[in-house]
């Protein structure tokens, strides 16, 4: 009854709600709700295996899944737990007295130990089906073996150790013979290494162990009622087939080392724990008479590899003079007690009976547990009855252990696959935190938990521990998706207001200066952290408004640059007249805009520093939507200020090659107003082509009119092709500037003679000076002396025209001779041209009746043919052919329609009494005889020789070989 009570409350703490429903109002969470654990089945799940021995159970093994057990005086039954329905039963062959008294099975399954009652110990391998009697074990009652798991194999087992009853410890080793199935001896030798002793004497060896450490090291574990010896030391390499006597012959002189307890009920089992198939066993506990010594097993110390030793002493209902435990079995977190009636479970973690089992009295008393090391299944059996028990996820309730321990960390391991339990711990972690006062801690705890939000958060603030709460708000900044904006807002607001607040307090405490730099330093962090950068973007305007609320300057101007919100740093370092400061920014982040927008401003206060990053940016900013803040700035009309303006117009023009007309007008503007030399310098500079000419010619006119600049008027005069006014105007500065620009219209000889006559008629009437006026005709030779003497007044004698007047006669003499000579060149020449036209009518050549065309170099009177003067002779089908491609096409098309012309009028008549003169017949009206057409297609086809003419000389560099037919040609030559 009691065993069922218990079970139905672990199911009932197994399966209880946590109940963790942690959204709130304020930050919802991913969380869960109502959520409940797991209902689990238990840790130790027994299971009575359907089998009804014909005799009682006297002993019972299990190892590899192999189970041997001794059924009444006679018979041994084994099974392979893998074909549980084939077992095999082999009969011991006593015929004596003799009863089983213990069984040992190694961890193969394969070597079978039978100990006799009698002192006997009997071999039984599991390939065959006779029992052998070890005659060197004869005489000693075998309490415990030791096996070799390192050396042994299935036919061998390796050098082992055996224990008996009288406390020695011996040495021996079975093999299976290859050529039979046994030697004659099956044990290789039994040779004495060791006696254990209590005090009082010889005691009988209850365990016997065997593990290897590293380096080679072996530790071997023996325990007698009180006792627990260790033997260490290492066999000589390439030695351990001699076994391990090595090792005893360390301690022949002294006693090992071994723990000691004085309360003892006549035996003691030890049991081991390892984790894995093959491994070292991580822990051990053993059982005797004060409890049950637990400690895990390290193998790096020297001498013993006993570690963090604990004693459990057994549950009050045990009374070791009444009902003593029988066994003991190991797992990961728990020892099994086996007592007469019952078996009870209790953790190693904290001594507490976790599982108990009841077994009915109809079973009998239970004799013995044991554990398969390979598959960690526990048996247990009666006389007549043999139960199992499966372990089942025995890690699933040590994170509570853990818990209640305050070991959190190793809580968390265990239960980090279930996020209910998971929570259930980091929710007592932080409660703990929180009552030791390590407010940090327990804030990023509860960051992780489900609970309340607003409860915590209440917490921190009934606790003043604002530092804490700012560390809790922020992991849990931190936890949130990115699809939770509302509670991001929120979180990151309500920071924004701590940090401010926390700020605001250090900052009056110089006393503090450390701890707020370094809060600072998070704020700043916190204000940068690539996560909020969405959040704080979206609202920045909240974040100005706090930060302007709290005066805090500083960090408006530090979240504004994470902004990327450089208007509004630049703007507050204007409003506070930190200009330099203002320029550092636009020129370190080169924004155009801003440029454009605060250049009115910042002129007015560094005009050179502006203009100087103006010309760093370059091309980048358009100089057109500068020049009203240079307008504004040079409006006072102070020399500084526009050479300024001028520095940086000349730069755009000169260096960036800028053609936009407002920036060459405004440049030509303050030229104008301020230099005037560097105005005519522009000018000329900028060429005297119109449409190269990038400022506006009238602006530019006027401009240069209004303040008095008449050689840049003149200048521009001259590119507008206005030559009069040029000339009109530069009389009024310089003479000889008129004269340049009278020379001006090369092509228009009308108009050069009436500038030189505006020149003369000024250099007379006004300078009233008659050499200046006949050095006027010496400059120019359109004009001559009787153009001039109508300007001079009537007083002048001819005296001062002697001169100019012979030289004019001279001219018109010569002029008229040069007449006279091309006029008799001109009647030589008519002479020659009737003379070779008369010559060329009586012209003739021969043609030999073996002469060949030169084209196709057939004979040439077999068709109609060309003979050139050259000597070149040609059909005439030969030459039309080398002619018409070389032809323009509008004489190609010509050619082809004479040809069409000519083909019409070559039709044979019927009529036998044709005219003799029908050739020169006219054709009808409009149309040309035949003679003509054929001498208008002589004039095209035979206008010159094909190879003397202008024909060859064109196709000088036409290729030999058509590029088209180039392979064709190459490959006729191969």
């Amino acid at each position: 009854m009691a065993s069922i009570l218990d079970e139905y409350e672990d199911s009932l703490y197994r399966s209880a709600s946590v109940q963790q429903s942690r959204a709130s109002v304020g930050i919802p969470h991913s969380g869960y709700v109502n959520a409940r654990l797991e209902k689990e089945t238990p840790i130790f799940n027994k299971q009575r295996i359907d089998f009804t021995p014909p005799e009682k159970i006297n002993s019972l093994v299990v190892s590899s899944n192999q189970l041997c057990m001794s059924l009444g005086k006679d018979t041994l039954l084994r099974i392979d737990l893998g074909k549980p329905d084939e077992p095999n039963q082999v009969e011991l062959g006593r015929k004596d007295e003799a009863k089983v008294y213990k069984m040992f099975l190694d961890h193969t399954g394969s070597h079978l130990l039978i100990a006799l009652n009698t002192s006997e110990c009997l071999y039984l391998n599991r390939s065959v089906q006779k029992v052998r009697a070890l005659s060197r074990w004869k005489g000693h009652l075998i309490e415990s073996v030791g096996w070799n798991k390192f050396l042994g194999s299935e036919t061998n087992t390796g050098p082992i150790l055996v224990g008996t009853a009288q406390g020695q410890i011996y040495e021996a080793e079975i093999s299976v013979s290859e050529g039979s199935l046994f030697s004659t001896n099956p044990d290789q030798y039994f040779r004495q290494v060791y006696t254990l002793e209590e005090e009082s004497g010889p005691a009988p060896v209850c365990c016997l162990e065997i593990e290897r450490g590293i380096e080679g090291k072996f530790f071997i574990i023996a325990t007698t009622r009180k006792r627990l010896f260790q033997f260490v030391g290492k066999v000589p390499e390439g030695a351990e087939q001699q076994g391990f006597s090595s090792i005893f012959a360390l301690h022949a002189d002294h006693l090992p080392s071994f723990r000691e307890f004085p309360a003892s009920f006549g035996f003691s089992e030890i049991a081991f724990y390892t984790p894995k198939l093959r491994s070292n066993p991580r822990s051990f506990a053993w059982m005797m008479g004060n409890g049950v010594l637990y400690g895990t097993l390290d193998y790096s110390r020297p001498d013993s590899i006993l570690s963090d030793e604990r004693v459990w002493v057994y549950p009050p209902d045990i009374d070791i003079t009444v009902n003593k435990p029988i066994s003991i079995v190991l797992t990961q977190f728990h020892f099994l007690l086996l007592l007469p009636d019952r078996v009870k479970a209790v953790c190693t973690l904290n001594g507490q009976v976790v599982f108990q089992d009841l077994f009915l009295e109809k079973f009998g008393l239970l004799t013995r547990m044991i554990k398969d090391p390979t598959v960690q299944q526990i048996w247990i059996h009666t006389e007549k009855v043999v139960f199992r028990y499966h372990v089942q996820r025995e890690s699933r309730d040590v994170w509570k252990m853990y818990m209640n321990m305050n070991k959190f960390d190793l809580a968390k391991e265990y239960c980090k696959d279930r996020p209910e339990c998971l929570d259930i711990v980091l929710a007592k972690e932080a409660e703990h935190c929180f009552q030791n006062k390590r407010y940090l801690d327990s804030a990023k705890c509860y960051a992780l938990t489900q609970n309340y939000f607003e409860e915590i958060a209440l917490k921190f603030i009934e606790a003043k521990q604002e530092e804490a709460l700012m560390e809790f708000l922020i992991k849990k900044l931190s936890n949130l998706k990115p699809s939770e904006k509302t509670q991001t807002t929120l979180l990151t607001t309500w920071l924004t207001e701590l940090y401010l607040n926390w700020l605001g307090i250090l900052e009056g405490d110089p006393s503090q200066r450390n701890l707020y730099l370094d809060t600072r330093e998070k704020f700043r962090t916190f204000l940068s952290s690539p996560k909020n950068k969405e959040c704080l973007f979206n609202n920045r305007a909240s974040i100005y408004e706090l930060l302007a609320s709290h005066g805090d300057t500083e960090h408006m101007v530090y979240f504004a640059v994470i902004m990327h919100d450089y208007e509004r740093v630049v703007a507050h370092h204007c409003q506070h007249d930190e200009y330099d400061e203002a320029l550092n920014v636009l020129s370190r982040h080169r924004d155009e805009k801003l440029f454009y927008k605060f250049s009115p401003v910042l002129i007015q206060h560094i005009p050179k520093k502006v203009v100087d990053a103006w010309i760093s940016m370059g091309s980048r900013l358009d100089a057109r939507n500068l020049i009203p803040a240079l307008v504004n700035y040079s409006q006072s009309a102070s020399t500084q200020q526009i050479n300024e303006a001028i520095r940086y117009m000349e730069f755009c023009v000169y260096q960036l090659e800028e053609t936009q007309q407002a920036i060459h007008n405004y440049l030509l503007s303050l030229y104008a107003l301020c230099r005037p030399d560097s105005l005519l310098s522009y000018l000329e500079q900028a060429g005297t082509n119109p449409n190269r000419i990038h400022y506006d010619l009238k602006y530019a006119l006027r401009l240069c009119a209004e303040h008095g600049h008449h050689h840049a008027c003149v200048h521009i005069y001259k590119v507008m092709e206005l030559y009069e006014e040029a000339v009109d105007l530069a009389l009024q500065v310089d003479v000889d500037l008129a004269k340049s620009c009278a020379d001006l219209p090369e092509d228009d000889e009308e108009l050069r003679k009436k500038l030189w006559l505006k020149i003369a008629r000024h250099v007379v009437q006004e300078e009233k000076d008659v050499k200046k006026a006949m050095a006027c005709l010496s400059s120019c030779a359109l004009l001559k002396i009787e153009d001039v003497l109508p300007f001079f007044p009537d007083f002048v004698t001819i005296d001062h025209f002697k001169e100019a007047i012979c030289n004019s006669l001279e001219d018109y003499n010569k002029h008229i001779e040069e007449l006279k000579r091309e006029m008799e060149e001109a009647t030589q020449s008519a002479k020659r041209i009737r003379e070779d036209i008369q010559e060329m009518r009586n012209k003739y050549g021969s043609v030999e009746p073996q002469e060949k065309c030169a084209a196709c170099d057939f004979p040439l009177l077999n068709r109609p043919f060309y003979l050139f003067l050259c000597g070149h002779m040609f059909h005439y089908d030969c030459l039309l052919q080398a002619v018409f491609p070389n032809l323009p096409a509008y004489k190609q098309a010509k050619l082809e329609d004479l040809q069409k012309k000519l083909a019409a009028t070559s039709q044979p008549s019927k009529s036998h009494h044709r005219p003799k003169d029908a050739d020169n017949i006219s054709l009808g009206k409009g149309q040309q005889s035949r003679e003509q057409i054929k001498a208008d297609i002589d004039d095209i086809v035979a206008a010159e020789c094909v190879y003397c003419g202008e024909l060859m000389i064109r196709s000088i560099d036409k290729p030999f070989i058509d590029p088209q037919k180039y392979e064709e040609e190459m490959q006729s030559w191969l």
